[in-house]
């Protein structure tokens, strides 16, 4: 009997190890899970990446239900086969216009054109010079190019330069890849700095603008074109359509050589199913209204800086009227001596919280919130199980935000991650933040 049964055993053992490590990450509150949300769900939005608001604009959901009744359902094929349409060739020209580049490829999401750029850019001695805090999708196109890589730290532009330099020396090509806008803190990199120190010795910039495109730069062309670094011929840019855009996909935009380099050699462009058509008549649809969404920004801009107040030194919720009930939200759960939220408007933001940081700027203090660039804020949590009931206090309340914890931070510190998206009602938008101050871990310590 047990002979007979040994052949089973062997085989299911590679599932008990898969329990033993998740029973081992729940411990560390580091377990997932995933959450469904209803078409009607009621929660404030304090957690996804539409910060335009542009998701359920009618005139992108009209667009993209046109197209799906002229072309159906899917793409039907890769891009070099029969998913290529005339809508894909009229976003990528719009694209490209908006972001001031020679040429644009639409993808069908923001990893794979990440990872085919990275991928396209290096050779056998490329020498990949990455930012300490790139998203997973850059650290997996620089795993994936079998180059050398060296991570310099986060927005230290010396320490980048020092690299590029040692690999001009040998006489080997390099890459700078950087976030415009980080996507856990939401900070800024200084990509004119990057540049010249690039440019200087020889080397190329990548720049992901996932979550720059649609919230800075003129007319919203993201971090790149608010750097002035629009059209550089040693600069290449990515981005999501996901995020600004409210929909799915994503691009690369550069000169028009690399673009038809990609076209003729990019696995991840040319393996994979298209775009749905319907999705991209939706985005582009919001390319045009983001690209007049002045005011959209600069309500995004007050409301970050708002959200970063409440994690500065000392600082509080100003208090103000109780907003309980406000978009179909639970009530306040009446915790005493926690102050209001409507004031924050009046007050203004907190000292140091306004604006960028340029060169030179000061270091922040361990666990502070860096100034917000776009419409990412995070909190640090005490620990991730902190994090997690943090998160889950929010939920209860009808706030809806994100918990990132280790692997999805590059530091290791667990965070609550707040998006702005200015599609929630300014009354809602006020309730959130008191629900958040009410609900931090340190309020409980005692």
């Amino acid at each position: 009997m047990d002979t007979d049964q040994a052949p089973v055993r062997e085989l299911t053992g590679w599932l008990a190890t898969l329990d033993h490590k998740a029973r081992l990450r729940a411990r560390a509150g580091l377990a997932r899970e995933l959450r469904p949300r209803a078409a009607a769900d009621p929660a404030i939005d304090l957690a996804g990446n539409d910060y335009l608001g542009l998701a359920r604009h009618p005139s992108v959901t009209a667009a993209a239900a046109q197209a799906l009744s002229e072309y159906g359902l899917g793409a039907t094929g890769s891009r070099l086969v029969r998913g290529s349409t005339d809508l894909h060739a009229a976003l990528e020209a719009d694209l490209a216009g908006w972001l001031g580049a020679e040429a644009a490829l639409v993808y069908s999401s923001g990893y794979l054109a990440n990872l085919g750029a990275v991928r396209a850019l290096t050779g056998p001695r490329t020498l990949l010079v990455s930012d300490a805090h790139n998203h997973a999708s850059l650290v997996d196109g620089c795993r994936a190019g079998r180059a050398e890589v060296v991570v310099f730290p986060h927005l230290d532009v010396a320490a980048a330069g020092d690299a590029v330099a040692a690999a001009r020396a040998a006489g080997r090509p390099a890459v700078v890849v950087t976030e415009s806008i980080f996507s856990v803190d939401g900070d800024l990199a200084p990509l004119r700095e990057l540049h010249a120190t690039a440019r200087r010795h020889g080397a190329l910039l990548l720049v992901d603008d996932a979550h720059a495109l649609g919230v800075i730069g003129p007319a919203g062309a993201g971090g790149v074109a608010a750097a002035g670094l629009s059209g550089e011929p040693d600069v290449v840019v990515t981005a999501t359509l996901s995020k600004a855009l409210g929909g799915a996909g994503g691009v690369v935009a550069g000169p028009a050589a690399f673009i038809h380099h990609l076209v003729d050699t990019g696995r991840t462009f040319i393996y994979d199913t298209a775009l749905p058509p319907a999705v991209v008549a939706g985005v582009r649809a919001a390319v045009g209204l983001a690209r007049v969404a002045d005011d959209q920004r600069a309500e995004l801009a007050a409301r970050a800086r708002l959200l970063a107040s409440l994690g500065a030194p000392g600082v509080g919720v100003p208090g103000a009227r109780d907003v309980a009930g406000v978009s179909g939200v639970p009530g306040a759960c009446g915790i005493p001596g926690v102050p209001g939220v409507a004031g924050v408007f009046a007050a203004g933001p907190a000292p140091g919280v306004a604006g960028v940081p340029g060169p030179g700027s000061a270091p922040r203090a361990p666990g502070a919130v860096p100034p917000p660039a776009g419409g990412v804020v995070s909190l640090r949590a005490p620990s991730a199980p902190a994090a997690v009931a943090w998160a889950a206090a929010c939920r209860e309340r009808g706030v809806a935000v994100g918990c990132f914890r280790p692997p999805s931070t590059p530091d290791n510190q667990s965070r609550l991650r707040l998006t702005v998206n200015v599609g929630v009602p300014r009354d809602a938008f006020e309730y959130a933040l008191r629900v958040i101050d009410e609900c931090r871990p340190e309020r409980f310590d005692d």
